[in-house]
Parts: C-alpha cells; structure tokens; sequence
C-alpha cells in the first residue's frame, strides 16, 4: 500500500515537470546596454544614440557637407560616308562628287555625277577630225569661247554657215550675238568705246592747245610787223 502511494507521488512529480519544461521557454533580457563616460545606463525598448560635444563657452561647432553630381554624355553617332562615284570604263566624260555632313543625332550624304562639257567636246572633235571632217571639228572646238577667241586674234575666224574666213568675219560681225563669247564680246566692246573717246578728249585737247599756242605766236609776229620807227 505504502509502495503504491510513493509511486503516485513520483508519478505526479514527473507530469508536473513535464508541463513545466513544455511551457518554459528561454529568459532574454529586456533592455540594452549602452556606456556612457562615468556611467552605465540601461534603455529599454530601441536603441538610439546621441553624441554630443560640449565646448568652452562661446565655441561652436558646425559642419555642413552638400554633394550635388549630374552627369549629361553626349555621343556621337558613326560618321556620315558620302557615297563615291565609280566610272566603269576610261572613255567616260563624267566625274563624280560627294558630299556629307555630321551633326549629333542626324547624318546626311549624298553624290552625284557631273558630265564635263570639254571632254566631251574634244572626243566629238577629234572623231570628227579622224573621219576626214576638218571644218566641222574646228567648228565645233569654237563652241568654247576661249578657242573662239582665239581664232579670231589669229585672223582665222571660227566657220559660221558654211562660210569661213572673210565671209566668215562678216557674218559674226552681222550676227554677232551668236558668239558663244556674247558677253564678254560686249564688255570688250563697251571698253574699247571709252578707251576711245578718252582718246578723243585727249586728241581734242592737245589740238585746242596747239591752236592756242599759234593764235599766240601769229598775234606776237603781227604786233611786230605792225610796229613803226618813230624817226
């Protein structure tokens, strides 16, 4: 009997700490520890921390910092290539030309080709001249102004009509205003005629001058003539 009631004894002590362990859990301190010079100051809750210098009276203490950084990267995009002009063969009278231009953000390009005028005339002329067809090359090398002139400062005027030399001359005199130096045939013309009448004035002046000097000269020899011995 005696056995039995030790064994309940035990037995409650056993379901006691179990219910004991079961709802015990571990002890955490509530608070913080911070150290401040000549004490030890426990905060409960958060944590926060305030340094603070004192000064001498009248001494202060400020610092300011402000940083301000902007940054703005342009790039350039890849250059503008103006396009090249190829000729495909040599016998071509054409010549290329290109142009491009680079900004930021916006490129341009562009070619062209060109057709050269002389060239073509000096192909024209010398297949002209190779067939036998003399006057009709020279007639058209006269085309260019320069080679018109010329042929008129060496007295062979440029063919005009069928018509070449003195007959020639006439009929650009006529129609002059087929020369293909028209214009500056005018300007030469319009210099000469000042260049002339300057030499006119000149001319003019030089005779009223002399006319002048003689009248002088033939009122002198009569004064003289005219004159008489008083005895």
């Amino acid at each position: 009997m005696e056995s039995c009631r030790m064994n309940y004894y035990f037995t409650g002590i056993l379901i006691v700490l179990i219910c004991l362990l079961t709802f015990i859990k571990p002890a955490y301190p509530g608070s913080t520890q911070t150290n401040t010079s000549g004490s030890n100051t426990a905060i409960e809750g958060g944590y926060t921390s305030t340094a603070t210098t004192t000064y001498q009276t009248g001494s202060s203490s400020n610092t300011t910092t402000n940083s301000t950084s902007n940054s703005n990267v342009k790039s350039a995009p890849p250059s503008a290539g103006a396009p090249s002009y190829n000729s495909m063969t040599q016998d071509v009278c054409a010549v290329g030309g290109s142009l491009g231009v680079q900004t930021f953000g916006l490129g341009i390009s562009g070619g062209k080709h060109f057709v050269d005028k002389n060239c073509e005339r000096l192909k024209l002329a010398r297949i002209l001249n190779d067939f036998g067809m003399k006057v009709a090359a020279v007639a058209i090398l006269c085309q260019d102004e320069r080679v018109f002139e010329s042929m008129i400062q060496a007295g062979t005027p440029c063919p005009i009509d069928g018509k070449i030399g003195k007959e020639a001359k006439q009929l650009w005199g006529k129609y002059d205003h087929e020369r293909p130096d028209y214009t500056t045939y005018v300007k030469r013309m319009k210099d000469r005629e000042k260049a002339d009448l300057a030499e006119q004035k000149k001319i003019t002046k030089e005779l009223e001058a002399m006319d002048k000097a003689k009248a002088k000269e033939e009122a002198k020899n009569k004064k003289n003539i005219d004159w008489k011995d008083p005895r």
